[in-house]
């Protein structure tokens, strides 16, 4: 097509000859391509795409308020998401997010004591308070409408691991209940703190492959601490020494060598726990499309049928380890600041409570997203992290314990019908009145199925491990195999602190050096053409080098972190025209005269990155190099006149196109050696 409009326009003397090529973006009409002689006429040449265009011009309309009140009013819905949809709230929408509730706290209420007692180590009531309040304050303050917002395993265990670190080393110095809710409470101030400054970017600083190591090594952590429990195995390990500090390696070899002496009625009872709530996930995955399906409420129906079984049997008599006096509370627990430990233990806390900060909201922000695409809503990762942030706050001034999204819950939250954040408020709602009136009923409650519960709910975290891994091998990425396997191993081998730091560490590590590296690219013409440039390793075949003269392409904006290895890079360039050849190799290329900097896709630079360019032109000019800059445009064409750039490199020396400068080299060229070289 290409071929036609030249053939066309040359007809025509007053007509300048334009191109459609990929490295020259901006075009100009021949001044007989008005508008009307193009829809009028069939004979002229210029395409309908390429003239005035006949749809009316938008003006967007400016509601913004003048007066500062409904200015005020206007922010606060902003961030304050429930003055938005409450408002505008029906009977219709309460139907579903009630149904959404119930269903959702027949899985939470279990879960929270669970992970509370068996992950904690604390009272069975600091699970519910970290459900209600999290689940109360995430509603006011958060966009996503299906998430659903409570204890996670993978947290639960990190403060439990903490709390018995601590007691290992220090003896009774510390209050683990004191330790718990400090420790939630800096987990909400340093999410908040995050979503304050605007960090909401971060929540792709994890990549998939350590994400996935990491869940998969706390999975297996988990999986091997509770089996001690389903297995009756409690007091033995004591005996043995094998306590919360343990490594998974100490307690796998310890199962191996005394699970002969499990105890029969527990073990029986979890064997039957994990059978029935492992069917009903299978067959819930299976018939997806029966809602009522569902709606099964299986965790809290082995529950209570376990509670009526102990009681009425008297299974504490015969071993069988039950809640007990975990479930004493004197009433919903009143906001108040946790005692600090001494300054000698604070880094610990701190350290732990950043990381689990980072998992937490990495997490949540996928969750917040998925959900928001399928429901056609948008959230910001920023006003999430304000609100997770302040829902863990509130969590650990009410003695609760970490909150976040959890992609199971909001499955399930999904699927029974909710559609506003009302479905979280009632689920907290239910919470706390299980607080006041339900506790006590959880007595006779066995640890067995507690532990069934938390044994089930990881087991499915291991669900998406083969595909990923399948995934990782069709397309080859070693790379990220590796990075799987060392934070796996870190998490089960060494401890979870260790594995939690290494991929935390290792994601900033890999974030920090792909950023470093400028994305610059050498251009070349391609075959059969004299103005048509691409980066050559589009097609090399092709696409050829132009002898004497560099076309490097800059295809992201320069600041101070990726222009210390320009320099470099650059060199490289010049001698191999392939970042992928090894520089130990002899060069592949002779020394150009001739350097064209095209930046037309550079937005914009900073100081230090402008003077770096300043220190590369320098040096190109003592070596007698030509420097060409094509496309400076807007920000950055200010910052290189106001830098001495521009007047350094020469007016002259820049263009509006790549054949503008080429042009000018070739006339150089044959000012330079009397003939131009074809």
């Amino acid at each position: 097509m290409n071929k036609s409009i030249d053939r066309g326009l040359s007809n025509d003397s007053s007509v300048r000859s334009f191109r459609l090529d990929e490295s020259d973006d901006e075009q100009t009409l021949p001044p007989n391509a008005s508008e009307t002689r193009v829809l009028l006429s069939n004979e002229d040449p210029i395409p309908r795409y390429m003239t005035a265009s006949p749809i009316p011009t938008a003006h967007p309309y400016d509601s913004a308020p003048k007066d500062f009140w409904s200015l005020l009013r206007m922010r606060a819905k902003y961030y304050l998401p429930i003055l938005q949809w409450l408002p505008q709230y029906t009977f219709q929408l309460f139907v579903g997010d009630f149904v959404a509730a119930m269903t959702l706290s027949c899985l939470l209420i279990p879960q929270g004591l669970s992970y509370a007692t068996a992950l904690c180590k604390l009272d069975a009531i600091h699970g519910l308070t970290g459900i209600a309040f999290p689940a109360i304050t995430y509603a006011i303050f958060g966009m996503s409408r299906q998430m659903s917002v409570g204890p996670e395993a993978p947290l639960a265990l990190l403060i439990g691991s903490s709390i018995a670190q601590q007691q290992h080393l220090h003896s009774t110095d510390i209050d683990p209940l004191a330790w718990a809710c400090l420790m939630t409470l800096f987990v909400g101030l340093f999410t908040l703190l995050l979503g304050i400054f605007r960090l909401g970017f971060l929540d792709s600083l994890m990549s998939r492959a350590l994400l996935r190591g990491f869940i998969t090594g706390v999975a297996l952590v988990v999986m091997v601490q509770q089996s001690i429990i389903l297995l009756g195995l409690v007091d033995r390990s004591k005996d043995w020494g094998v306590t919360e500090a343990s490594s998974s390696i100490e307690r796998i070899v310890f199962l191996i060598q005394n699970i002969r002496y499990a105890h029969p009625l527990s073990s029986c009872v979890s064997a039957i726990s994990v059978g029935i709530l492992l069917t009903m996930r299978v067959i819930k995955a299976k018939m997806a499309s029966r809602r009522w399906i569902q709606l099964f409420p299986e965790v809290l129906l082995v529950a209570i049928a376990s509670i009526v079984l102990t009681e009425y049997f008297d299974w504490e008599k015969d071993g069988l380890d039950i809640l007990g006096d975990a479930t004493e509370a004197s009433g919903i627990p009143l906001p108040s600041i946790p005692a600090f430990p001494q300054n000698k233990h604070m880094k610990d806390m701190l350290v732990t409570a950043a990381m689990i900060a980072v998992i937490g909201f990495v997490e949540s922000v996928a969750i917040a997203k998925q959900y928001s695409s399928r429901h056609n809503y948008t959230v910001s990762p920023n006003r999430e992290l304000v609100a997770l942030g302040v829902a863990n706050v509130v969590s650990g001034l009410c003695q609760g314990i970490p909150a976040y999204g959890s992609i199971s819950r909001s499955k399930i939250n999904d699927k029974a019908g909710a559609r506003t954040q009302m479905a979280g408020l009632l689920a907290g709602v239910i919470a706390l009145l299980a607080i006041v009136f339900l506790l006590p009923f959880f007595y006779y409650m066995p640890k067995a199925v507690l532990s069934s519960i938390i044994f089930v709910a990881v087991l499915f975290l291991l669900a998406e491990l083969p595909e990923d891994l399948h995934f990782i091998f069709k397309i080859g990425a070693w790379r990220d195999l590796g990075l799987l396997l060392v934070t796996f191993l870190a998490t089960m081998i060494i401890s979870l602190e260790f594995g939690t730091l290494i991929a935390v560490t290792l994601s900033l590590l890999l974030t920090i050096k792909e950023t470093s590296y400028p994305r610059i690219s050498i251009m070349g013409r391609v075959k059969g053409t004299n103005n048509k440039f691409k980066p050559i390793h589009d097609d090399p075949d092709e696409i050829e080098h132009l002898e004497d003269v560099l076309i490097v392409r800059v295809e992201e904006p320069l600041f101070f972190a990726n222009t210390g290895q320009l320099k470099d890079r650059l060199r490289r360039l010049e001698q191999f025209g392939d970042m992928s050849i090894h520089p130990s190799e002899t060069p592949r290329l002779s020394d150009s005269s001739y350097i064209i900097f095209d930046v037309g896709s550079m937005p914009y630079i900073d100081a230090s990155a402008v003077q770096i360019l300043l220190e590369i032109v320098t040096a190109y000019h003592a070596r007698n190099v030509a420097v060409y800059f094509v496309k400076v445009r807007g920000r950055s064409r200010k910052l290189f006149e106001t830098s001495g750039l521009i007047k350094l490199v020469g007016e002259n020396h820049l263009y509006r196109k790549v054949s503008d400068a080429i042009e000018a080299v070739e006339k150089d060229r044959v000012q330079r050696y009397g003939i131009l070289v074809q």
